[in-house]
């Protein structure tokens, strides 16, 4: 299994924490003493599979918008977007808690035309109000179709976003973008020319997952 290189310093530790407390009963050759590594054994597990980043493959074109992130579409609406878009765009918004895949990717590929960030607040990701409130990275794209604004948000427990490319990157879609630790949302912004093709309750696969298509 591939793991995202932002969590080997995560893995590593846990690794060493589980050995630690298993020695520590060794030691002392008590049967209740195992229970602090049996209690951490599950952790163990889950941050390496937090930082998982499988290989992905799925439809591409530049007629396509791909999902960035892994998670559930609580929102499909046609807002505002100043920033980049510069007018009226839909806005696609992922959640993902803390069991998803956590390595996003680009949904169309171009060349990066703005990147911001900007500090926040850190309330429930899957709330509305967070992607105006949260520490937030916003990643624009110039493709072939129009302009793409990908903009990761910090959720409850997440205090670490990162993104990969710099502003002049050429990137391509269904690579990676980055990451966010540890349970967030990313909204995806497009023009109206284009179609939305998911809605409220569905399930996304970033790189995989078509979430919007542009007319040929």
């Amino acid at each position: 299994m591939k793991f995202a290189p932002e969590g080997r310093p995560f893995i590593a530790a846990a690794g060493i924490i589980f050995l630690l407390l298993v020695a520590a009963a060794w030691v002392a050759s008590g049967g209740s003493w195992y229970v602090l590594p049996a209690l951490w054994f599950p952790v163990a597990v889950w941050i390496p599979a937090f930082f998982r980043n499988p290989d992905r493959t799925g439809p591409r074109g530049d007629h396509l918008l791909i999902a960035p992130a892994d998670g559930r579409v609580v929102s499909v609406v046609e807002t505002d977007e100043p920033d980049f878009i510069g007018g009226r765009a839909i806005r696609v918004s992922v959640f993902m808690n803390v069991f998803d895949v956590h390595v996003n990717r680009h949904p169309v590929s171009g060349t990066v035309a703005y990147r911001h960030y900007r500090p926040g607040k850190f309330v429930n990701a899957s709330l509305d109000k967070a992607s105006a409130d949260n520490e937030q990275l916003s990643l624009g794209v110039r493709s072939s179709r129009g302009a793409v604004l990908v903009r990761q948000i910090a959720g409850l427990v997440a205090r670490r976003i990162v993104a990969d490319p710099k502003l002049g990157d050429a990137v391509h879609q269904g690579a990676r973008l980055g990451m966010i630790r540890f349970g967030s949302r990313v909204d995806t912004f497009f023009s109206p020319k284009a179609i939305p093709t998911v809605g409220v309750g569905d399930k996304t696969r970033a790189g995989v997952t078509v979430i919007g298509e542009w007319p040929q």
